[in-house]
């Protein structure tokens, strides 16, 4: 059997259209293998914002606990939607998005295994630029590592966000660390030695031999991000960095006790619609 070719890493140009097409594919390709390596960690009903292991449970990024109960929650980037499931633990009625089909076969498969409080979760296969509801329909918004590292037009999705927020309801996501774009994605001491711009925002493409993206991962330094909430009408109350915390001893790609004692991995992003 002939094995097709490693994919090319690069950086150049790449669109929204040649984005969306290769993380989709990227994602419906690899969920298994994903949700088989971090399964254990994600949980079947847990709300970790990233590699660090920061639980929503502690953290309260989304408000008190007990005024989730009757709220209508969106998740973007919701993978098998287990932060969704934690979400329904506690009285809100979730909505699970995600571009990948089989990331969404996933959630289904837990639901058979470990059903959601009130029932299967609502899951919608969609495009966060493009997001499939009304104007107002929700009272708070999340994304876990989900969806925006991979997006094109960040700009778009933050005021997609906004528009389907009710006024005063919060939007929290999480990406890897902008900082980190300039260092080698290792979680050895090769990873703490910076070779690249912080400022060069030039997609992170892995394409095929005809030079096809299979896929892409965009950079957008803090104050991009800053600037791109504030223009779609949002406001950040809080920028959370978490420490890696002593009881953490994993590797998760470049992420590691190594780096993650010197270095964030991880940006969390807390905003109010206005």
């Amino acid at each position: 059997m002939i094995q097709a070719p490693e994919p090319e890493a690069t950086r150049r140009i790449a669109g929204g259209t040649e984005s969306s097409r290769a993380n989709r594919h990227w994602w419906d390709r690899n969920a298994d293998d994903y949700q088989l390596e971090h399964g254990d960690f994600l949980g079947d009903a847990r709300f970790v914002w990233g590699p660090e292991g920061l639980d929503e449970a502690d953290a309260g990024l989304l408000g008190p606990v007990a005024g989730l109960k009757g709220r209508a929650v969106l998740e973007i980037g919701a993978g098998a939607a287990q932060c969704s499931r934690w979400l329904a633990a506690h009285g809100a009625h979730p909505v699970a998005l995600d571009l990948s089909r089989r990331q969404l076969q996933h959630a289904r498969r837990i639901d058979e295994e470990v059903p959601a409080a009130g029932g299967p979760l609502r899951l919608v296969q969609a495009d966060a630029g493009a997001l499939p509801f009304a104007d107002a329909s929700f009272d708070l918004a999340c994304s876990a590592y989900g969806a925006l590292p991979f997006i094109a037009d960040t700009a778009r999705v933050q005021r997609e966000v906004r528009r389907v927020l009710r006024p005063g309801g919060r939007w929290v996501f999480s990406v890897t660390h902008p900082v980190r774009w300039a260092f080698p994605d290792e979680p050895g001491r090769e990873g703490l030695t910076a070779v690249a711009s912080y400022f060069d925002r030039t997609p992170y493409v892995e394409q095929d031999e005809r030079g096809l993206a299979v896929y892409v991962e965009h950079h957008r330094t803090l104050g991009d991000r800053i600037r791109e909430i504030a223009a779609a009408g949002l406001r950040l109350v809080d920028l959370v960095e978490p420490e890696w915390p002593a009881w953490n001893d994993q590797e998760w790609g470049g992420w590691s006790p190594l780096r993650g004692a010197l270095l964030p991995g991880t940006a969390i992003f807390v905003c109010v619609a206005e």
